[in-house]
């Protein structure tokens, strides 16, 4: 718990001191003898029960916070909840149970012909790349393979949805079982790895020894809570993030940069760039190959990108709103400083593109018409199809959330880092471990991968009300999100619309995202592009084997659901990106223009650092 928030819990513990009447206070008139059956007179009401009752609440928050921080926000109850759904589901399905049956002695038959190579046995998944060497195919080797991917398809079945079980639990049992698997893989095991046998008869050992090396040091960075440093090859401001510009503006949120033009001349609308704020916003302007701010400038636009803090504890009571108001709406009054008199294209990633989705439908309820168009980049405003990681929400877990942030003030950077890397544990925890501490193999650093590793934190109330409004209660597209107590609707937004999902998208999937059709009647330019959720992003022209699918809709369209609309729209090679430059041409007014002055100091906006700003170097 910090230190702010027990002081605070102490100082409500005790019970309030009481006001001493004034001296010139008229004497009190006695009161007549009470009659031996009148009721007592009632007694004001007491603060000590309500400051009593929030001791032992904030007991329960600080047991539950500590003991989220050994699980690393899991809820433990919700994991045990989800598998006695199952548990008492399966027990009473005497089908189900024979069918699992049946399976085991299939898969001990199929195991044992593919291990003597009298049948093709099983075959790893689609994606699943532990067991492509050679070694595989010969014994004893094989053998392993085929036992573990013979449980691994008899799991698969077993934690399938069993009829009037909850869909959520059925998610994750599914999911906890593959975790389990995933741990128990021969892969993960020099002795049962022929790949890892080959490199240690071929180096004489050097690749455990190397590995051993490597384990060490990451075990004394997370024992010490150190973070990993930055690359060598990649550093911020020099050559990551490095297109030029200017910071015009700072509160205790943001950095507002405004880019240096480099053509003479510009078109007359700016473009005004939301990131989110669960990580650094250079993941838009990483290296000069592959920015899609210096892309934007090269293209003629005044491109202005919003640097989010890094909260601290300090933070904790910074909620969402506060994002809209003191990130978004703050930014919008300098940028329409700078460039007055003109609309603004506004573009949102991820979070990003959620909050200032709430923000133009506030603008909207209110007939400010600042926004020449909304551009939306893998960033979801329904969230009941919201991926995978709506597994882990719900009422247990978000409570177990919270009560950690309200003791730290924050959600921490490798806690996010966790949750994601386990959805994907198979690639991004075994694989990693296999290519580092048994192969002894040291990852080539790349620029993505720098960025990934810088994170950051968020503040308590925020992610809270995030979660809870958003993910777990749907307010924003049900029609009961409100800011400043009124109701605000997406359908009151009457900017053209530019939709970017991706297609492997696991973070904000793009079903979800496509889903803001249903939600808003405007013009709309939809675009599904390869990659995931930041590759599909980075899609530059001439980047080799991108492509993408693109659909226009126009006023009197009819609703096509997601597979309808990819089965009508044919793939086209290439960069999404060109697609929506020329969308931001045809939404702008065509006049081209002198590039404005960095700033505007008369009216507050005076440059105070050259990009990429201070608030993208805080850990």
């Amino acid at each position: 718990m910090t230190s702010s928030s027990t002081a605070k819990t102490r100082s409500a513990s005790k019970p309030a001191a009481a006001t001493p009447a004034p001296a010139s206070a008229p004497a009190a008139t006695p009161a007549p003898a009470a009659s031996p059956r009148a009721p007592k007179p009632k007694a004001p009401a007491r603060a000590a029960p309500q400051a009593a009752k929030r001791r032992y609440k904030n007991i329960d928050r600080s047991i539950r916070a500590k003991n989220a921080q050994m699980t690393n926000g899991v809820s433990v109850n919700a994991s045990h909840a989800a598998w006695m759904d199952w548990a008492k589901h399966i027990s009473q399905a005497p089908g189900r149970q024979q069918e699992l049956a049946e399976k085991a002695v299939e898969n001990a038959r199929k195991f044992w012909l593919g291990s003597m190579g009298l049948s093709d046995g099983f075959e790893p998944r689609k994606g699943d790349n532990r067991f492509t060497h050679e070694g595989w195919n010969t014994p004893p080797y094989n053998m392993w393979k085929q036992g573990y991917l013979a449980m691994e398809d008899w799991w698969t079945t077993a934690t399938s949805e069993v009829r009037g079980m909850r869909h959520k639990s059925c998610e994750r049992v599914a999911f906890q079982a593959q975790q389990m698997l995933d741990a128990m893989a021969p892969s993960n095991f020099p002795m049962s790895n022929p790949e890892v046998m080959s490199k240690t008869l071929e180096t004489g050992g050097e690749n455990l020894a190397a590995g051993a090396r490597s384990f060490f040091e990451d075990a004394v960075r997370e024992i010490s809570g150190e973070k990993e440093p930055m690359p060598e090859e990649f550093q911020v401001g020099e050559n990551i993030a490095c297109t030029p510009g200017e910071v015009i503006y700072r509160n205790h949120l943001i950095e507002l940069i405004q880019y240096t033009p480099t053509t003479e001349k510009v078109h007359a609308e700016p473009i005004l760039i939301v990131p989110a704020w669960i990580m650094k916003y250079y993941i838009l302007d990483l290296s000069q190959k592959n920015s899609l701010i210096r892309y934007l400038v090269s293209q003629g636009y005044t491109v202005f990108c919003i640097s989010w803090v890094n909260p601290d504890a300090t933070y904790a009571n910074v909620g969402l709103d506060d994002y809209r108001k003191d990130g978004v709406m703050a930014a919008l009054e300098a940028v329409t400083a700078v460039v007055p008199d003109q609309k603004v294209h506004a573009c949102g990633y991820c979070l990003g593109g959620t909050i200032l989705s709430i923000a133009a439908a506030t603008m909207a309820g209110a007939d400010d018409d600042r926004f020449a168009s909304v551009t939306l980049l893998a960033a979801q405003t329904d969230f009941t199809e919201a991926g995978e990681v709506m597994m882990f929400l719900d009422e247990s877990q978000i409570a177990y959330l919270e009560d950690m942030m309200w003791d730290q003030g924050y959600l921490d950077q490798d806690q996010m880092a966790g949750a994601f890397q386990a959805l994907r544990a198979e690639d991004l925890i075994w694989a990693r471990a296999i290519r580092r501490y048994l192969l002894g193999e040291q990852e080539k650093p790349f620029d993505i991968s720098a960025w990934n590793a810088d994170a950051t934190r968020m503040p308590y109330k925020m992610h809270a009300e995030y979660l809870r409004a958003l993910f777990l209660e749907n307010r924003l597209s049900g029609g009961r999100y409100a800011v400043d107590g009124k109701v605000i609707a997406l359908r009151d937004i009457e900017a053209p619309f530019f939709v970017v999902g991706t297609e492997k998208d696991h973070i904000a999937p793009w079903k979800s995202v496509y889903k803001i059709g249903l939600f808003n009647e405007t013009e709309q330019v939809f675009v599904l592009t390869s990659g995931g959720h930041n590759s599909g992003i980075l899609s530059q022209p001439g980047h080799p084997r991108r492509h993408y699918r693109i659909g226009h809709r126009d006023a009197d369209y009819h609703y096509m659901d997601p597979d309808s609309w990819l089965a009508n729209h044919e793939i086209q090679q290439g960069s999404w990106w060109e697609e929506w430059a020329s969308f931001l041409s045809e939404k702008s007014s065509g006049e081209m223009v002198e590039p404005p002055r960095m700033g505007a100091p008369e009216k507050g906006y005076r440059p105070l650092c050259t990009a990429p700003g201070t608030y993208i170097h805080q850990q």
